[in-house]
């Protein structure tokens, strides 16, 4: 079986690649001229140049090529403009749909890596309630906004394309670089937190993310879409307490502070990006996810249906990721 996976080179994208090649399939990954292979050394991967941002020049790189399946799990997750959400996240994704029809290639199955995040701060009347896959989506993101326009595209082509759609919860795990800011933190005797109402968050670890992936790849139904966490909820101080934990406990100081505190951070981090060139973890995006309070979502169709079953509860996850974060010198 061929399989082509988008995003190759990022967080989630290598390790889709790891576990594709460990599967046996003939294993494309999808890179740019500027793409960092450091995750891509097996010499078993094909790499294949994909212009996302050109529906013609997609259609001159994938024709003569078939694909039994389609993993999209490129995209960005922060941007200087927020113009960048919708012409990568979105049209990106459009195109790379576009020209899969017009080369007429017959594929099994397309697997569309989106998010939570789609549906904003909603339920936050406590107490807290699960997140269902029959709730309106209303982002509160550019990032989230993106995401949707990308999904509502693939229900437009249902008729056309075998699409399923994942929907993750925070993602973290080796070689992630968002959580890690506050691993490094942490390390460095700060740990910083905003908002006095209760938080209920969720996460899940990159490799039942993968775990989802190719469940959904042999066992799911066409259109659709699937919540991922760890089927646990956690409140905000869970995941620093494990960190500062693995790290052997270094003396800190817990600043909890306002949301407008925040706001003042994000516009401020917002400013320097702009002023660098260089995006920022703590930007207006970002704001508006640190805020929400509730996060829970309902994986039980994704139990049911694939047959999911998390492995990594946050104690295990950040066990393996703050170890892999010191073999590799980023602790």
């Amino acid at each position: 079986m061929k399989i082509l996976i988008t995003g190759a080179s990022g967080f989630i994208g290598s390790f889709i690649v790891e576990e594709a090649l460990r599967r046996g399939f003939d294993t494309w990954a999808v890179v740019r001229k500027s793409s960092s292979k450091a995750y891509l050394q097996d010499d078993c991967i094909n790499f294949i140049e994909l212009n996302l941002s050109s529906r013609s020049q997609l259609v001159e790189q994938l024709r003569g090529h078939e694909f039994d399946y389609v993993v999209h799990a490129a995209g960005v997750t922060k941007c200087l403009n927020k113009q960048d959400f919708s012409r990568i996240n979105t049209e990106g994704t459009k195109n790379l749909i576009d020209a899969i029809l017009e080369v007429g290639m017959p594929l099994k199955r397309f697997v569309f890596v989106s998010s939570l995040s789609i549906f904003g701060a909603i339920k936050e009347q406590q107490p807290y309630q699960e997140i269902k896959e029959t709730d309106t989506p209303q982002p509160n993101t550019a990032y989230g906004k993106s995401k949707l326009a990308a999904e509502s595209y693939l229900e437009q082509m249902a008729s056309r394309v075998p699409y399923i759609i994942l929907r993750p919860t925070g993602v973290y795990g080796p070689r992630e670089k968002d959580y890690f800011i506050m691993a490094k933190s942490i390390k460095q005797h700060s740990d910083f937190a905003v908002g006095y109402k209760r938080q209920d968050i969720t996460f899940v670890y990159v490799k039942d993310v993968v775990q989802a992936v190719f469940l959904a790849l042999d066992k799911g139904e066409n259109g659709r879409k699937y919540f991922l966490s760890d089927g646990k909820v956690y409140q905000s101080e869970t995941f620093s307490n494990l960190i500062h934990e693995e790290l052997g406990r270094p003396w800190w100081i817990r600043i909890k502070a306002p949301i407008w505190v925040l706001r003042v951070v994000t516009l401020f981090g917002e400013y320097i990006g702009r002023a660098t060139g260089k995006v920022t973890a703590l930007n207006n995006d970002k704001y508006n996810i640190l805020r929400q309070r509730n996060w829970r979502c309902d994986i039980q169709p994704a139990i049911n249906e694939l047959g999911y079953k998390p492995e990594y509860d946050l104690q295990r996850g950040v066990k393996e990721t703050i170890k892999w974060y010191k073999d590799n010198q980023w602790l």
